[in-house]
């Protein structure tokens, strides 16, 4: 099953603003891509259509066998926060909280007693290089730490798909490269996870490349 189907969709603003117009886009499971294109290209309307944040004007959306048009706000809320991991450029970590409690803040929805999101928390942090890290808050940790803790957070749910929005953007060189090795290393772990990126040179890096320009996939 894939996991992202997405089928001529569009996305319209007033003013007659037309940020996607008619894509067509498959991610399979286990998959590593890059979504490249240059800033107003449409790629970040993408990444809200695909982490249902936002819906289409039209077109199919189809999410983990689940058709986003057919869901109430609720139900697509719980789509995320069981099947969506999210990282974005600005980290979004909580101040003044440790990196475990930031890490099973993010399994809040899903029930579990707090015990065990904690658990799970440091089970994600250890994943990802992190262990002697969970008591430090964010203003004790680096660029490329908050970086990892906001992944754990992501993935701490066994998300079926991982969307990192400009994960590099605010990183000097060498965390991004660890950021980037990291991504690669869950993918074989078994991540599915897109990039949404405009750095033509993080999309050589990964093995597969949508390209988007003026709302549409050009490649």
């Amino acid at each position: 099953m894939n996991v992202v189907e997405l089928t001529g969709v569009t996305k319209r603003y007033p003013g007659g603003v037309e940020a996607l117009r008619g894509v067509d886009l498959r991610i399979e499971r286990g998959e590593l891509l890059a979504i490249v294109g240059p800033s107003g290209s449409g790629k970040s309307t993408l990444l809200h259509i695909v982490g249902t944040l936002d819906l289409p004007t039209s077109g199919g959306v189809r999410i983990v066998g689940h058709e986003a048009a057919a869901l109430r706000d609720r139900e697509l809320s719980a789509l995320r926060a069981r099947h969506i991991g999210f990282v974005f450029q600005s980290f979004h970590l909580m101040p003044g909280v440790t990196a475990l409690d930031n890490v099973a803040d993010g399994l809040l929805y899903t029930g579990l007693p707090a015990a065990q999101r904690r658990r799970r928390a440091a089970e994600a942090l250890d994943r990802v290089g992190l262990s002697d890290r969970m008591s430090h808050r964010p203003h004790e940790l680096s660029g490329g730490q908050k970086q990892r803790v906001a992944i754990a957070r992501a993935v701490v749910g066994a998300p079926d798909l991982l969307l990192a929005d400009e994960p590099t953007g605010a990183l000097d060189s060498a965390s991004g490269r660890a950021v980037l090795d990291l991504l690669h290393e869950l993918n074989r772990e078994g991540a599915t996870i897109a990039v949404i990126t405009h750095d033509a040179e993080i999309a050589a890096a990964l093995p597969r490349q949508v390209r988007v320009r003026d709302g549409q996939v050009i490649g």
